[in-house]
């Protein structure tokens, strides 16, 4: 395989994109929401920028950076530290197809995000499943820090445990 390289989603990214969110729901569970419309969750009106990873011409990876909408890592970090939400917003929709992993993908694609948060003032957060222990682990060696669990709801009453992440400083 190729080098990964990370850069801006385009338009032209949509379908690979959906695609390769639809290869990491069957390989890992994730994401728990999306996979029916992956197309239209990628490009969710909230979404305010967002990147792709690629090698060999296939799109292997993708993160955004979405606006708070009320997300549980939005709202805990408001309510622990009065931060105006206007400067806030979340990591979203990470993921990375197996056959990338191991290359650093997905640090690169956070760092992309967290280089774009830092450039407009936002502070990043997150949540995450707790069964996905992998990904914890990248986001405590880049420095991010557990602010709290939480329940994550999504389809009709169906609810996972989740950890809520907040970005370093600067």
């Amino acid at each position: 395989m190729k080098p990964v390289i990370v850069r801006p989603f385009a338009a032209a990214d949509l379908l690979g994109a959906a695609r390769a969110l639809v290869e990491v729901h069957e390989t890992d569970g994730y994401p728990v929401e999306g996979v029916d419309d992956p197309q239209a969750w990628l490009r969710s009106e909230q979404v305010l920028a967002a990147w792709v990873a690629e090698a060999d011409g296939v799109i292997v990876g993708h993160v955004a950076i979405m606006r708070p909408d009320g997300a549980d890592a939005a709202s805990l970090w408001i309510r622990q530290n009065g931060e105006d939400e206007a400067h806030v917003a979340v990591l979203a929709r990470l993921f990375v197809l197996q056959a990338a992993r191991g290359r650093a993908t997905g640090r690169r694609l956070m760092a992309a995000a967290m280089g774009h948060a830092l450039a407009n003032n936002l502070r990043l957060v997150l949540d995450v499943m707790a069964k996905d222990v992998a990904a914890m682990r990248l986001y405590e060696r880049l420095g991010w820090r557990k602010i709290g669990e939480t329940t994550h709801r999504f389809g009709v009453g169906q609810t996972v445990p989740s950890v809520c992440y907040v970005a370093p400083n600067a």
